[in-house]
């Protein structure tokens, strides 16, 4: 069976090597001590799921993404899915690059939108993924990168300043990994989740948009730039190009 595994060699890259100056985000210290609860339930619950995955077939098979068990009525593999990973360095390295951002949501919108933001992200990436291989009834997913590109993506616009790779501006690194997201999804490149991936950072930006309004704008113009690739996916899918 083929998995689309979600997670690639620029997520390894991003996750291994992400050097962040905590020093120079506007966290409300307020926000801090109730910041382990939130990522520790979501890192708990990845971890319980995929461990269990990792030693049972038959429940892997059952709550993985498959769009013919989705089509057919599964919906809950929508959302299982994004809990279950291939393998420990899978799961390693979706949960090291939510220990970085995550921390970031919590502190502008607090907990519970920090989870609500991961769930929707989560959903957008399955919802995106189903659109786009419809016609493929044995393609299957796992993995939570849709959930945690979200979270990401909403950092991002928090903090569109700081550094990724040690040199890289968040916003741009932005930009570039959903057009690249773009090419692998019309190039259908390695065994990747591309449609995962820009799903969920799809899920994350109009949510965080909405919830931390005040926030994102202060800072319209990088808002408004790593929303473009968004702009040019619709329509592309509009005209039939990918």
């Amino acid at each position: 069976m083929h998995y689309q595994v979600n997670f690639d060699k620029y997520n390894v890259f991003l996750n291994v090597r992400t050097k962040i100056k905590l020093c120079s985000f506007g966290f409300k210290q307020k926000s801090m001590g109730s910041l382990n609860i939130y990522l520790l339930i979501i890192i708990a619950l990845n971890g319980l799921i995929s461990f269990k995955g990792f030693k049972d077939y038959t429940f892997f098979e059952k709550f993985k993404f498959n769009v013919g068990a989705v089509k057919a009525g599964e919906q809950y593999r929508n959302i299982s899915s994004g809990f279950l990973h291939a393998d420990m360095q899978h799961l390693l390295f979706n949960m090291v690059t939510l220990f970085f951002f995550g921390p970031i949501v919590i502190a502008y919108l607090g907990g519970y939108h920090f989870i609500l933001i991961y769930i929707v992200s989560l959903l957008s990436g399955s919802l995106l993924s189903l659109y786009f291989h419809k016609n493929e009834p044995h393609y299957s997913a796992i993995g939570a990168s849709g959930a945690v590109t979200g979270i990401l993506f909403s950092a991002i616009l928090f903090e569109p300043m700081m550094t990724i790779n040690f040199f890289i501006p968040g916003w741009l690194f932005g930009i570039g990994y959903l057009f690249y997201s773009i090419y692998g999804m019309k190039k259908s490149i390695g065994n990747i989740g591309h449609t995962a991936h820009f799903g969920g950072a799809i899920g994350g930006y109009l949510l965080t948009l909405l919830l931390g309004t005040e926030y994102v704008m202060n800072n319209p113009i990088m808002t408004g730039l790593i929303g473009v690739p968004i702009i040019i996916l619709f329509v592309l899918m509009k005209m039939k190009k990918i």
